[in-house]
């Protein structure tokens, strides 16, 4: 059986600092319960999960902090922008992850808001450590490298 490799998404938010202050560990596809305006304003490309986070809150888990700013057209209806949205998962999911940020000192991140092939709103978490100073020189260490050996490779040939 093949792999799908060529999903069709349309990434409506990137935590590209996410991968670079912590040490992701699993990976989660959630859905994200959201109201009209919420949808119609998140199909304008408009979000912010950069200082979002995921809680855990009486056997459910809650995306706390995103931004979604108001639909311009909403009027009255318009939600609020920073209010918290309720993740969907399956219980042994939220389990598991309450579990890791209990028990281990994790904390579960937000790595990218988009839209699957059916259209529907999904966020990807990840179970993170956070990583301590040495290790983010480290990584800046490494990416300079990689990026200086790339130009020379380029350079060469």
């Amino acid at each position: 059986m093949a792999v799908k490799s060529d999903r069709k998404l349309k990434v409506v938010a990137d935590n590209r600092r996410a991968r670079f202050n912590y040490e992701i560990g699993e990976t989660f596809e959630a859905g994200i319960a959201l109201t009209g305006t919420e949808v119609k304003a998140l199909r304008q490309g408009k979000a912010t999960i950069a200082e979002s986070y995921a809680d855990s809150r009486a056997g459910e888990l809650w995306l706390v902090n995103a931004n979604i700013p108001e639909y311009l057209q909403g009027g009255r209806f318009n939600h609020a922008p920073k209010r918290p949205r309720k993740l969907l998962l399956h219980k042994r999911q939220i389990d598991k992850l309450a579990g890791a940020v209990d028990r281990e000192g994790m904390t579960i991140v937000p790595l990218k808001l988009y839209f699957n092939e059916k259209g529907r709103a999904k966020l990807e978490i990840a179970v993170a450590r956070g990583k301590k100073l040495h290790d983010k020189r480290e990584t800046d260490k490494k990416r300079s490298w990689d990026r200086e050996r790339a130009r020379l490779l380029r350079s060469k040939g």
